[in-house]
C-alpha cells in the first residue's frame, strides 16, 4: 500500500494559524451537532466524525451531539421479525417497536459513539431524554389523506412524541463537567412512559433550550437545493417560508427546514442542513469561510 503524500510542515502551520478567527468567535460557544443515521456511513466514517467532534471541543467550544439511528432500528426490527409501518413520514411506534427503538438508540448506537470519542481523546458521556426528565414529550398523532376516499384522517402513531419541555440544567452541568453529551432521541413522558422522538425534532429542542451559536443537522444531502438542483448556500428564515410556500423546498426537506426555523425562534443564532458523509463536514462548516452546505438565519 502506498503511503498518502506527505503535507508541508509550513502548509500545515498556516491552515492551523488561519482557523484562529474562528475560534474566537466560536470559544465558549454551544454547537448542537445531529447526526443522522444515514450520515453515520461506516466504522471508519464514524471515527472521522468523533475525532472532529473532539477537535472542535479541545478548540474552545461546547459540542452536544445528538444521533439518529433509523437503518440500524430497522435492520433491528427486521431481525426481531417486527414489521414497520409508516405515517406522515414517522414510524408508527406500538410497545414491542418502542422496546426495541431505545435498546437500539439509547443503548447500542449511543455507546457506540461514546466509544468513538474516547478512543479520540474525548470525555462524552451517554445519555437520553429520559436521564434527569431532560426531555419531557407529549404524544403527537398526524393526519394523512386515505389514497381511496380522498378523506382526511387521523392516524394514531403509538408511542411517538414531540418535546414539550427541555430541562437545560441536565445538560449545563454535564457541559461544566468538560464532558462531551451524546444524546439520543428518546424522551420522557409525564406519566413516566417513553416516547420514540425524531432525531431532528429532538436536536432543535436541545438547540433552541440552550440558545446555541450553532445547530449543524448532518445529512444524506449538500443541504437545501433550487429547482436546478444546485446548493443554496444561505437563507434567511422568511426566504425559507417563501421557498417552502412554492414547492422549491419539498418532501423530507420541510420538516427539517421546519425544525431550522423552530430553533432559530428560540434564540439559535443559525443552522446549518449539510451533508455529514463528506470528509471533515463539520469543520469546514466551523472553520473556514466557504462552510460545507446550507446556513439558515433570522
Amino acid at each position: 500500500m502506498d503511503k498518502p503524500p506527505e503535507t508541508n510542515p509550513f502548509e500545515q502551520a498556516r491552515i492551523l494559524s488561519e482557523a484562529l478567527p474562528y475560534m474566537q468567535r466560536y470559544d465558549q460557544a454551544i454547537v448542537v451537532v445531529k447526526y443522522g443515521g444515514h450520515a453515520m456511513g461506516s466504522e471508519s466514517v464514524a471515527r472521522e466524525f468523533a475525532r472532529d467532534i473532539v477537535m472542535i471541543e479541545q478548540a474552545g467550544m461546547k459540542p452536544i451531539v445528538v444521533h439518529g439511528g433509523g437503518p440500524q432500528i430497522e435492520a433491528m426490527l427486521k431481525k426481531a421479525g417486527v414489521e414497520s409501518h409508516y405515517a406522515a413520514g414517522l414510524r408508527i411506534t406500538d410497545a414491542k417497536t418502542l422496546e426495541i427503538v431505545e435498546m437500539v438508540l439509547a443503548g447500542s448506537i449511543n455507546k457506540q459513539i461514546v466509544g468513538y470519542v474516547s478512543a479520540a481523546g474525548g470525555k462524552a458521556i451517554g445519555l437520553c431524554g429520559k436521564d434527569g426528565n431532560m426531555v419531557l414529550a407529549r404524544k403527537i398523532s398526524r393526519s394523512v389523506i386515505d389514497p381511496d376516499s380522498h378523506i382526511e384522517k387521523v392516524v394514531d402513531l403509538g408511542f411517538v412524541g414531540e418535546p414539550e419541555q427541555v430541562n437545560r440544567g441536565v445538560l449545563d452541568a454535564v457541559l461544566g463537567a468538560e464532558l462531551i453529551p451524546v444524546l439520543a432521541p428518546v424522551a420522557a413522558a409525564a406519566n413516566g412512559g417513553t416516547f420514540n422522538v425524531n432525531a431532528d425534532t429532538f436536536a432543535g429542542a436541545i438547540a433552541g433550550a440552550l440558545k446555541a451559536k450553532r445547530f449543524l443537522l448532518l445529512t444524506d444531502v449538500p443541504g437545501v437545493l433550487d429547482k436546478s438542483k444546485s446548493l443554496i448556500k444561505e437563507l434567511s428564515v422568511d426566504d425559507a417560508r417563501r421557498l417552502i410556500a412554492d414547492g422549491t423546498i419539498a418532501g423530507g426537506m420541510i420538516p427539517k427546514v421546519e425544525t431550522c426555523i423552530y430553533a432559530l425562534d428560540r434564540g439559535v443564532e443559525g443552522v446549518v442542513i449539510m451533508d455529514g458523509k463528506v470528509p471533515h463536514a463539520v469543520l469546514v462548516e466551523l472553520f473556514t469561510d466557504q462552510g460545507a452546505g446550507t446556513l439558515i438565519h433570522r
